[in-house]
């Protein structure tokens, strides 16, 4: 008998002021083609977990995820990056969110799985190195959809 589990729809909690701050970063940047979206450096805090031991890579803007390392690397490559702000409880608008769905789908499929921190540093970046271009172009071409959706909504969940 083969089992499958789901998880339950996550919604972000959000306020009158959570929404009027979303709908005011969409339009500031509804006007974005697909090629300014290209050129944005996508992160947010990830954690990937083998028994007790883990890696974590925090930076999404939120002052409590912001490593210091990633912090430090980016005031000292800032010249490199236009760095703007994120609108909180927004992660219907990050697409590293599917990305990094899609990565550890593919991690847990590995056979054998990684047994330890060096294993699953090397799953994760073989199965990066597997996605085929064309998967991680299709989130950023979602953008503008992902933006009217959001205007649809008021500032309000999306499908996305």
């Amino acid at each position: 008998m083969d089992s499958q589990s789901r998880r339950p729809t996550r919604v972000p909690l959000l306020t009158a002021l959570h929404k009027a701050l979303l709908i005011s970063w969409d339009r500031q940047h509804y006007h974005w083609t697909v090629d300014d979206w290209k050129h944005v450096t996508w992160s947010d805090e990830s954690r990937f977990q083998l028994y007790r031991t883990d890696a974590r890579v925090r930076q999404d803007n939120a002052t409590p995820h912001a490593s210091r390392v990633a912090t430090k690397w980016l005031q000292e490559h800032s010249s490199d990056f236009r760095h703007f702000h994120w609108p909180p409880n927004s992660p219907e608008m990050n697409i590293i969110e599917d990305i990094r769905d899609a990565l550890l789908h593919a991690v847990e499929k590995r056979s054998p799985p990684p047994r330890a921190p060096m294993d699953l540093l090397t799953a994760l970046e073989d199965s990066w190195c597997e996605f085929p271009p064309v998967y991680l172009q299709t989130p950023v071409e979602s953008i503008p959809c992902r933006f009217a959706s959001l205007l649809r909504a008021r500032g309000g969940p999306t499908r996305y």
